[in-house]
């Protein structure tokens, strides 16, 4: 008994240390690698608690393999944006203006009734209050609504509004993403301006940057360079 008692508490502080390395979000919404790297160390961990005769060694070795497949995933998918949309998938837009998006609902395998349930759950009753809708990488959906239609709406106090489009990563951790920035309507030239107008060096010195519909813009540039 108390050999089982031992080896239980081994394997839980090696799943526990494994996920907490592995990062808070692996206890939150799991990405669909991370799902897979989960349920894979607590079957592997299982085997030994229920074979008393099975070397602990073969519950803890797999566990550290899975964990160091999933760091460097996770470099990889910091790395790499083309490397992080193979692994982790892309945000969908399955809403747009109020319409529902019917091509990237059917390629998500995404129902009318589960749009339904995840609106209700945003306490959204009418899709066409809903200027953007986003599938996120891990199952949930985003919302942009309206601004007449945001909570202490304008529209109820007669004032005028204008609307706001979601915010589109064009420099992602250094990086430009081209398609992105000419889907804004923007080029090289008037990025390199951006940079310039905030004594920001080159894109590699930004850690993130966004631009809405109406031209508006989030800079966050690294630690090391401010």
């Amino acid at each position: 008994m108390a050999i089982a008692i031992i080896r239980t508490l081994i394997l839980y502080a090696a799943i526990v240390v494994s996920l907490r390395i592995m990062g808070k979000r692996q206890l939150g919404e799991l990405e669909p690698a991370e799902l897979v790297v989960a349920v894979l160390i607590s079957d592997l961990a299982a085997h030994p608690l229920q074979d008393i005769g099975t070397p602990l060694l073969y519950g803890l070795i797999p566990v550290l393999t899975l964990l160091c497949c999933e760091v460097l995933i996770t470099a990889g998918v910091v790395k790499s944006i083309r490397f992080r949309a193979f692994i982790c998938g892309k945000p969908n837009v399955i809403i747009h203006q109020g319409k529902i998006i019917q091509k990237e609902m059917k390629k998500n395998r995404m129902t009318p009734d589960e749009l339904s349930e995840q609106l209700r759950k945003k306490n959204i009753v009418d899709i066409s209050t809903v200027k953007y809708g986003i599938l996120e990488t891990d199952g949930t959906l985003s919302t942009v609504l309206y601004t007449d239609q945001a909570p202490l709406t304008p529209k109820q106090m007669n004032l005028p509004t204008n609307d706001v489009g979601y915010p589109v990563i064009v420099i992602n951790n250094g990086r430009v993403i081209s398609d992105n920035l000419q889907k804004m309507g923007f080029n090289e030239v008037w990025l390199k301006k951006q940079l310039k107008n905030r004594n920001i060096a080159a894109p590699r010195d930004v850690y993130l940057m966004t631009v809405d519909e109406s031209s508006r813009i989030y800079f966050a540039v690294k630690d090391n360079c401010q």
